[in-house]
């Protein structure tokens, strides 16, 4: 089952990166005028860079996990099978 589940993995993970980087764009509208600050610009403070860089790894991985979670559900409610660990282990 879990060769079953490698397409809709790739398919939730493209677009995971489409919806995370539209919400990025979106959010970092509100924050500033300007396009986010990468790293290799020379002008931007570091505490930028920061910002953007943690509002963008923050919302990436959330929608990724939504995106995920969502598409193994879909897969378990078409085959009846749940692709992964039913629940975390215990400490």
């Amino acid at each position: 089952m879990k060769l079953l589940f490698i397409p809709f993995s790739v398919v939730g993970g493209l677009i995971a990166g489409f919806l995370g980087k539209k919400l990025f764009e979106g959010a970092w509208g509100l924050i500033d005028d300007e396009e986010p600050p990468q790293p290799e610009h020379r002008y931007v403070s570091f505490a930028k860079v920061l910002l953007a860089s943690a509002l963008e790894g923050a919302i990436f991985r959330a929608v990724r996990a939504a995106v995920d979670h969502q598409s193994r559900q879909t897969f378990a409610n078409l085959t009846g099978s749940w692709p992964g660990e039913e629940a975390p282990e215990p400490e």
